[in-house]
């Protein structure tokens, strides 16, 4: 038989529930089609899931036809795209993650002080871009303590940084570091700012090696908490495996394993957990037990259009 122990918490955080939930408020209230820059959430599931109830996905705004529904993801989006949207007039429903968006208030604010900002964070995610597009100052982007010892700022003493969400404390912490030690007046924010659905699921996964032979984690190829969650697992020497859903599940993976620890990125449903759960038991018995962890009951408010929807 084949325990499964499955990740507290796991899956979908309140930043993530809220933006489906405002796209699915959106199409009852003002009927399909709802246009969505970039993709929601990155997970393909959800994506396609919104897609057959009426939710159109573009890459760029010139995309939506002129007065249609827009909504900004949770990953939020630069100035010059809020600009943008407004030029013509598209009316707009923002479903930036509260989190990151206190993350553009704080990179304003270090930019009213005329200091430059280090952003640590993973080129080309969107979050990045729109941070990078929402601070009216120098963004200087690093992705590892090397970048810190390249980086050229115009003045050490006016220097501050920020950090994308869906990285960790322990995901910074050296960076963060290295900032500290070589430019000794750098300002950031607290450490209580960082995502605390991001620590909590890594937490979570670090407990889970430490008690099972094989990890798996639901998530897409382009969820970067998810493949964090992957790495971690691998990085405390268990074997582990991003996948996208059941199908992806190979029999090879549990030779010799007694215990399977079962998790699921910020983006991800819980009913592709379940559908793992069943893929499991093509295999054989499985017994299922749920970790101690933590229980998270964060909720956002809804934009104000759809506070009645």
């Amino acid at each position: 038989m084949l325990r499964v122990v499955l990740a507290q918490p796991r899956g979908f955080c309140a930043g993530v529930e809220r933006a489906i939930e405002i796209v699915e408020r959106a199409l009852k209230k003002y009927g399909p089609p709802i246009y969505v820059r970039h993709e929601i959430v990155h997970n393909r599931h959800v994506v396609e899931d919104l897609r057959t109830r009426g939710a159109v996905f573009v890459d760029e705004l010139d995309e939506i036809p002129p007065g249609a529904i827009t909504v900004f993801s949770a990953h939020g989006v630069a100035k010059r795209v809020e600009e943008a949207a407004a030029e013509r007039g598209l009316p707009v429903i923002d479903a930036t993650c509260p989190l990151v968006a206190k993350v553009h208030n704080e990179g304003r604010r270090y930019a009213g002080q005329e200091r430059e900002i280090v952003l640590v964070g993973h080129a080309g995610h969107a979050e990045v871009e729109g941070t990078i597009g929402q601070v009216p100052a120098k963004v200087h982007l690093v992705q590892t303590v090397e970048d810190v010892a390249r980086l050229q700022v115009t003045d050490p003493e006016k220097l501050a940084y920020i950090t994308q969400t869906t990285l960790s404390v322990d995901d910074t912490k050296g960076i963060i570091a290295a900032l500290t030690q070589r430019f000794p007046s750098i300002v950031g924010p607290n450490v209580r700012d960082i995502c605390y659905a991001t620590q909590n699921r890594q937490q979570a996964v670090r407990d889970l090696a430490g008690q099972v032979d094989v990890i798996l984690v639901v998530g897409s190829r382009n969820s970067s908490n998810s493949n964090r969650l992957r790495e971690i697992g691998q990085e405390l020497g268990r074997p582990s495996y991003l996948i996208d859903d059941a199908d992806a599940l190979q029999p090879e993976w549990f030779d010799g394993a007694r215990t399977v620890g079962l998790t699921a990125g910020a983006s991800a449903p819980e009913t592709l957990v379940q559908g793992v759960l069943n893929g499991l038991r093509r295999f054989g018995e499985i017994e299922i037990t749920t970790q101690d962890g933590v229980a998270e009951d964060v909720r956002f408010r809804f934009p104000a259009q759809l506070t009645d929807a």
